[in-house]
């Protein structure tokens, strides 16, 4: 931790500073609290703060199944029910929240906010501690970016849970440990090809490059596989990049599995009776290894935080290696679900 994000005894006031606020001094512990996507949602919630949620920018990419399956955590969809959808100025109003867990720059370049919106919600309401970190294309994202667990550290800092991140980074340390331990040699790793394709009966793909860091892509940096479009021209998506692949273009490709987005509120045997077999009866689709071999996956969500990342990862072992680490559709499981809830209810030695 810097010395920046530190408390400061005197005054009982501490500061986090975040590109691209800057410092911000937070004189008591927000209580309230409005995100823009599951990440940090995700982090809230990890820190015992999910109860804080006012609203949140995108409740149609927010996924909370996983909390199920952490016994004592509580996450109410109610709660965001109101305000699903925060973007407007105005709604920041109504929320009156201690801190909004938001990137303004991407209010600014995506929802067309203007620098003065911006002061006057950070004067009138609450500060902004953000950044968007799920994918690194975007050429207005011209200041640094953090890696999950930075960006997880400043909003632990935002809201006085170190000890409670530590805990988490020590537990998700061990736990990729283990993973990476036990994966194939890397010359044995599949060649991945990750899409964007929220439609059951897929036409076109948006691609997205792995080398890309963004906290989008962890579980697959993490596991070490081979990015399918490397060596090629195909960019990345982006604010201003949409392209899209059809399947002749993905045949010269031909990947040895295809991961789509879009499809998570499916269950792994949903989305193979709907995408896999849509792809199968697709007379080019049928042509691809990826199909013909039955290696098509749901491929994660855009926008997770550290609880979304240990689950994700261990679906994508499963996925990618199944005969190390079980079946994606067995019970299997590669952590201890009643050590992280600990960890989020606060039984936990720090």
């Amino acid at each position: 931790m810097s010395e920046s994000d530190s408390a400061t005894s005197e005054t009982d006031s501490y500061t986090v500073e975040m590109a691209p606020v800057g410092a911000v001094q937070f004189d008591t512990v927000p209580e309230k609290w409005a995100a823009y996507d599951g990440a940090y949602v995700d982090m809230a919630v990890a820190l015992g703060k999910g109860s804080g949620v006012t609203g949140v920018g995108g409740a149609d990419r927010l996924y909370t199944a996983q909390y199920d399956e952490l016994p004592g955590v509580e996450w109410q969809q109610s709660w965001v029910e109101e305000f699903p959808e925060v973007r407007t100025v105005e709604e920041f109003y109504a929320l009156d929240s201690d801190v909004h867990l938001y990137d303004p720059q991407m209010l600014i370049n995506w929802f067309d906010w203007s620098e003065s919106d911006i002061e006057n919600v950070r004067s009138d309401v609450a500060p902004f501690v953000g950044n968007l970190i799920f994918r690194r294309s975007d050429d207005w994202h011209d200041y640094r970016y953090y890696t999950l667990y930075e960006a997880f550290e400043k909003i632990a800092t935002v809201f006085q849970e170190q000890a409670r991140y530590e805990a988490f980074k020590s537990f998700h340390d061990e736990f990729i440990a283990d993973i990476q331990s036990r994966l194939p040699p890397e010359e044995e790793r599949p060649e991945v090809f990750l899409t964007f394709e929220g439609t059951d009966e897929p036409s076109t793909f948006s691609p997205y490059r792995l080398r890309d860091r963004g906290t989008s892509k962890k579980q697959w940096r993490d596991l070490g596989v081979h990015d399918a479009l490397e060596g090629t021209d195909i960019s990345n998506l982006s604010t201003t990049d949409r392209g899209e692949l059809d399947y002749e273009t993905l045949l010269s490709i031909d990947p040895e599995v295809i991961l789509v987005r879009g499809h998570e509120r499916k269950t792994a045997a949903e989305f193979r009776d709907v995408v896999l077999s849509y792809m199968q009866e697709h007379p080019a689709g049928s042509e691809l290894t990826a199909v013909r071999n039955e290696r098509v996956y749901r491929g994660g969500y855009l926008h997770q935080g550290p609880i979304h990342n240990l689950f994700l990862t261990e679906r994508a072992a499963q996925q990618l290696f199944p005969e190390e680490f079980g079946a994606v559709t067995s019970d299997e499981q590669l952590f201890d679900r009643q050590r992280v809830a600990d960890i989020v209810t606060g039984e936990f030695e720090s």
